[in-house]
C-alpha cells in the first residue's frame, strides 16, 4: 500500500548555501502513531468500505535497518506526484534529494535533505514547512492500542520502502498526521489539514480517489477511474467472446472425434471381413474335407447352407449334444480318421471326363501345341 506520512520541517536547521541550495536535517518519518484510512483504501468491500480504520505504524517496521536505508538518495518533490518517482520522470518531478546518513531520533527517522531548485527553496524559506514521505508497505489486520492510547484495527508490516519525500506548500497538517487517497474528509473536525487536498505539480491540479481493482486499492482521478472501467468492460467482453469461441471449438472437436471413431470402427469391421488368397484356399480345403468326411459317415447328411460345426454335430448326432465345439471337433476327427479326402483338382480333371469335360490328356495336348507355337 502507498503511504504518505506528513511532518513539519524544523526551520531552525535550514541553511542556504552560496549556490542557492537549501540544506538541513529533516524528520521525514514517524513511528508509534495511528493513521486513519477508509476501508476501501485497505481493500475492504461492502459496509466496511466507507468506514474509518486506524493503522498503527509499528516501530519494528519503521526503524528496520533496510527500511530506513531505503530513504537514502530518494528525490525531494513539490507535493506528492500522481505516480511514483522513477528514472523516467525524475527530471520533471525532483527538486532536491535526501542524503545518505539516515538515523533514528526518538520516534522519528531523520535524514539530511537538500532542495536544489531555486523556486522550491525560496518557497520553503517563505513558510512551506510540511514534509510528507511517500513509501510502500504492507498493511495487515491487527487490533491494539498505540502508546498515546489511540486504538487501531490494522498495522504496518513487512518491508517499508521509501520512494520520495515531498514538501507540501498548500497543506499544513499537524505533525505526525498522514492522509492520502480520496475526497472523504476523515479527521476534518478540528483538523482541516488532516485530510487530502488536491495535489499540485506546476500547473497541474487534481484530486485523487481510491478504487478497488482486482481486490487491490488503486489511487487515480475521475478520468482514470472512467478509463479503468472502460477497460474492465472491454476485458469482460473479450472474456465472453473467448469463452464462446472455446465452447464452439470444443464442440466441433467432439463431433469430429466421434466421426473419426465411427470411421475407425467401420474400417476395423471391414478388415475382419476381408479374406486374402491363402486364407481363402485354406477355408475351401477345410470345407471340402468336412463335407467329404461327413458324406462318408452319413451320405444323407444335408450340408448346403450349414456351417462346418453344424455339419459335424449333424453327423455325430446325440453324441455331440450339449458338448463344446472342441469336443465336437475331436470326436469328428476321430470318427473320420480313416476317410480319405479327394484332391479337388483331381476330382475336377479326370482321365475320362464325360459330357465334354476337361481331361488330363487334353491338357497334355494343349501344352504340346503351346510349346511348338513358342
Amino acid at each position: 500500500m502507498i503511504i504518505q506520512d506528513s511532518l513539519t520541517l524544523d526551520a531552525s536547521g535550514l541553511k542556504l548555501t552560496r549556490d542557492g541550495f537549501l540544506v538541513g536535517e529533516a524528520r521525514v518519518s514517524r513511528a508509534g502513531n495511528v493513521q486513519q484510512y477508509l476501508g476501501r483504501e485497505l481493500g475492504l468491500t461492502g459496509d466496511d468500505a466507507g468506514k474509518s480504520f486506524g493503522v498503527y505504524r509499528d516501530p519494528e517496521v519503521v526503524f528496520d535497518t533496510a527500511s530506513m536505508m531505503s530513504l537514502a538518495g530518494r528525490p525531494v518533490t513539490r507535493n506528492h506526484p500522481k505516480e511514483s518517482v522513477t528514472a523516467a520522470n525524475w527530471k520533471d518531478l525532483a527538486v532536491g534529494q535526501v542524503g545518505g546518513v539516515i538515523r533514528r531520533d526518538g520516534e522519528h527517522v531523520v535524514a539530511p535533505m537538500a532542495i536544489m531548485d531555486a523556486e522550491a527553496a525560496q518557497e520553503v524559506v517563505n513558510g512551506a514547512r510540511c514534509l510528507s514521505a511517500g513509501y510502500t508497505v504492507d498493511v495487515v489486520p491487527g487490533e491494539g492500542t498505540a502508546e498515546d492510547g489511540t486504538p487501531y484495527q490494522f498495522k504496518q508490516a513487512g518491508q517499508l520502502r521509501f520512494n520520495h519525500v515531498a514538501y507540501l506548500p498548500d497543506n499544513n497538517p499537524r505533525a505526525g498526521n498522514t492522509r492520502i487517497g480520496d475526497d472523504d474528509r476523515i479527521g476534518d473536525r478540528g483538523n482541516p489539514g488532516a485530510h487530502q487536498k488536491p495535489l499540485n505539480h506546476g500547473d497541474r491540479r487534481m484530486t485523487l480517489k481510491t478504487i478497488i481493482v482486482d481486490g487491490l486499492p488503486v489511487e487515480t482521478t475521475d478520468a482514470g477511474e472512467a478509463a479503468i472501467n472502460l477497460l474492465r468492460g472491454k476485458l469482460a467482453d473479450a472474456g465472453a467472446v473467448l469463452q464462446t469461441a472455446n465452447t464452439t471449438h470444443a464442440a466441433a472437436l467432439a463431433t469430429k472425434d466421434a466421426e473419426l471413431a465411427a470411421k475407425d470402427a467401420e474400417i476395423d469391421d471391414l478388415r475382419t471381413k476381408v479374406i486374402d488368397g491363402p486364407a481363402l484356399d485354406a477355408l475351401a480345403a477345410e470345407r471340402s474335407s468336412v463335407v467329404t468326411k461327413a458324406k462318408a459317415l452319413d451320405p444323407k447328411v444335408v450340408t448346403d447352407g450349414k456351417s462346418n460345426a453344424e455339419i459335424k454335430r449333424a453327423v455325430l448326432g446325440d453324441a455331440a449334444k450339449d458338448k463344446p465345439d472342441a469336443y465336437v471337433d475331436a470326436a469328428f476327427d476321430f470318427k473320420t480318421a480313416g476317410v480319405k479326402t479327394p484332391d479337388p483338382l483331381r476330382s475336377t480333371i479326370t482321365d475320362s471326363a464325360p459330357n465334354g469335360g476337361v481331361t488330363i490328356a487334353s491338357i497334355r495336348d494343349a501344352a504340346r501345341v503351346a510349346g511348338r507355337m513358342n
